[in-house]
């Protein structure tokens, strides 16, 4: 396995095929992957770089015999040239380059590499690579970190052609591609979901498959709450920590934990734990509707006029009507026709009622009163349209009176999935972003999500945010002090705010969640890192495992994924209820089947399922056995 990238992903995720699956890796990175490499853009520096790979490449070549090796050729540190080797602490082939070019990928073994993972945080450096890739090795299966969504899905498709070509099955039915498949995945779209969840109290992380949507909720602490599992028929996936907010001392200075998929047993003898359970949910309620959707330049009819103007226009409309019955009681005259008379009273068109009855005067007089309060009325619902309009464009202030909402910090790659999954699920938001520029204004603008423009640092930009009201803080900024300071400053003013924490480093990460759950122990704290959220996706898609999602349980994760029963004796012949393994696995569903899989059905060699797993336990089914020394499930 071959794993490039630039930021945490690629460690993490060389980690977790080399300590969960035991697999051979080889990651390439930077010299230096604390210092941001700028993003390559335009065709020029695209076609200096590959004029320059091909330059080294031949220089490696020509060095190779003379025994400098191949990671000596190329220009120290230029783009495309290996410029050290080594060894990680978990036993990885460590190769440090500035990018992945030709020369590098060749030092790196791809051409007899079984899959390949490029992981760099800029998406045309990743297809650049996977088109020099492609070549090299057409078998190879190659794993792209891309977030546009829908160049990923152009590109999956020209890879895939690329490699039925080269190997010589243009139309792909001869089966002659074997694992040289292309899978584009986000690691925005793998962790936003599980971050959206955290944040909302009673909400859980939504799995979606074939004919199926699944919900992770925690059932709250007390005494009977996993006895109450069992008896309602959910799926246990986890005991929680005794205090519900993460792992607690025990005896002997170790943490106790959850425990991750319990059987019936352990979940009655739960006591006062909580336990996480999933359940299954109606399509209509794991799909919602995305809340903001079509909305563009044309805002809707009722966001036109404010409340106290629809009132008013409400009122007017109810004096029109009472005026042209009274009109026809007293002249006893058609309604339609007194209908008529009353707009041309109200509009001053001359028709006075000379020689009429005193009540048809009078009523005249009332009706030509009521016009002139409906002038005002009508200029004031003209200018609120106009305005409204001129506004479309413009970012949203908070309102008056908002609370119950989430606070959003940051709108970069996670920040705009983040938001767009909470509008998904219809929860008010609150955005907090410093830069004017940043990728997520256009997204809040289309779904009229509110905006606060400012460094969260300075005072006063919170509170503009409303945070003393809010449900939630949901930091996921880039800067691991910026979401740290929030959060500090947001629980000195509501101590029971619940926050989620979005850090880059594990042991930064471990010790701020200690500390605030020290600090606040009744409030609901949590630490989330998006490359311990993505990582088990990307690994899967290595292997050729197609990953749904990544549940989170405090500092551990569950999986979600689909597996073919054949060759799996732990599956194959037993019914799904004696598939069962605790701490393990458990299988759910089949796939292309509605609702979750009868517990006595026996499955069959052809069978797909879909299972939850730990990391062991997945890389059990996958075949490959994980280091008996290391934790996978966890986040260290």
């Amino acid at each position: 396995m071959v794993v490039c990238g630039d930021d945490g992903l690629a460690h993490r995720l060389a980690a977790e095929l080399r300590t969960v699956y035991g697999e051979q890796v080889t990651l390439v990175v930077p010299p230096d992957v604390r210092v941001a490499r700028p993003p390559v853009v335009g065709r020029a520096r695209a076609a200096s770089a590959a004029l320059f790979d091909r330059v080294v490449s031949a220089t490696v070549g020509r060095t190779g015999g003379n025994g400098g090796g191949g990671s000596g050729g190329g220009a120290p540190g230029g783009a495309g040239s290996v410029s050290g080797a080594g060894e990680g602490p978990r036993g990885e082939r460590v190769l440090e380059a500035v990018e992945a070019g030709e020369a590098v990928l060749a030092e790196a073994g791809v051409e007899r590499a079984a899959a390949l993972a490029l992981v760099y945080d800029d998406d045309e450096t990743n297809i650049r690579a996977a088109l020099t890739a492609r070549r090299l090795n057409p078998r190879l299966r190659l794993v792209l970190r891309l977030y546009n969504r829908r160049l990923g899905q152009h590109i999956e498709e020209l890879l895939d052609q690329a490699a039925a070509l080269a190997i010589g099955d243009p139309d792909g039915s001869g089966g002659a591609v074997g694992d040289a498949s292309t899978i584009v995945l986000s690691d925005a779209d793998t962790a936003a979901p599980a971050l959206a969840a955290t944040a909302l109290a009673g909400r859980g992380k939504v799995i979606h498959t074939d004919g199926l949507v699944l919900r992770a909720v925690d059932m709250p602490p007390g005494a009977g709450a996993g006895q109450d599992a069992v008896e309602q028929g959910l799926f246990p996936l986890a005991l929680l920590s005794a205090n519900g907010t993460g792992p607690e001392p025990a005896e002997g200075g170790r943490e106790r934990g959850p425990r991750l998929l319990p059987d019936d047993a352990q979940v009655r003898a739960a006591g006062e734990r909580g336990v996480m359970v999933l359940e299954q949910v109606s399509s209509s309620a794991g799909s919602a509707e995305p809340a903001g959707r079509g909305v563009g330049v044309v805002p809707p009819f009722a966001s036109l006029f404010s409340r106290r103007l629809r009132w008013s226009l409400f009122g007017s409309a109810g004096c029109v009507v009472a005026l042209a019955v009274a009109l026809s009681v007293v002249t006893h005259m058609h309604p339609v026709r007194a209908f008529y008379y009353t707009l041309l009273d109200l509009f001053a068109i001359d028709n006075p009622a000379i020689g009429a009855p005193v009540g048809r005067q009078v009523l005249q007089l009332l009706s030509g009163l009521v016009g002139l309060l409906l002038l005002p009325v009508l200029l004031a619902a003209v200018l609120e349209a106009l305005g409204t309009f001129r506004t479309a464009s413009a970012l949203r202030k908070p309102p008056r009176g908002l609370g119950g909402h989430v606070v959003l910090l940051g709108l970069g790659k996670i920040g705009t999935r983040v938001l767009t999954r909470l509008r998904e699920l219809h929860v008010p938001v609150v955005c907090v972003e410093a830069d004017p520029e940043a990728r997520g204004l256009a997204v809040a603008r289309r779904l009229r999500v509110p905006v606060v423009l400012g460094d969260v640092t300075q005072e006063g930009v919170l509170e503009a945010a409303k945070i003393h009201r809010a449900q939630a803080l949901l930091a996921v900024t880039s800067a691991d002090t910026t979401n740290l300071e929030a959060v500090l400053y947001a629980r000195s003013v509501r101590p029971e705010l619940t926050a989620v924490l979005r850090l880059y480093d594990d042991d930064f990460a471990t010790a701020v969640y200690r500390t605030l759950r020290a600090a606040h122990p009744h409030a609901v704290t949590r630490s989330r890192s998006v490359s311990y959220l993505a990582a088990p996706s990307f690994a899967g898609a290595m292997l050729g495992r197609q990953i749904l999602g990544a549940i989170p349980v405090e500092r551990k994760v569950l999986l979600v994924a689909v597996v073919a029963v054949g060759g799996h004796p732990q599956l194959e012949g037993r019914t799904v209820a004696g598939a069962f393994r605790a701490g393990a696995w458990r299988v759910l569903a089949l796939e292309g089947r509605q609702g979750v899989a009868d517990g006595e059905y026996v499955l069959r060699s052809g069978d797909r399922v879909v299972v939850v797993a730990t990391r062991r336990g997945l890389a059990e089914l996958s075949g490959h056995r994980a280091s008996p020394t290391h934790p996978p499930d966890s986040l260290g």
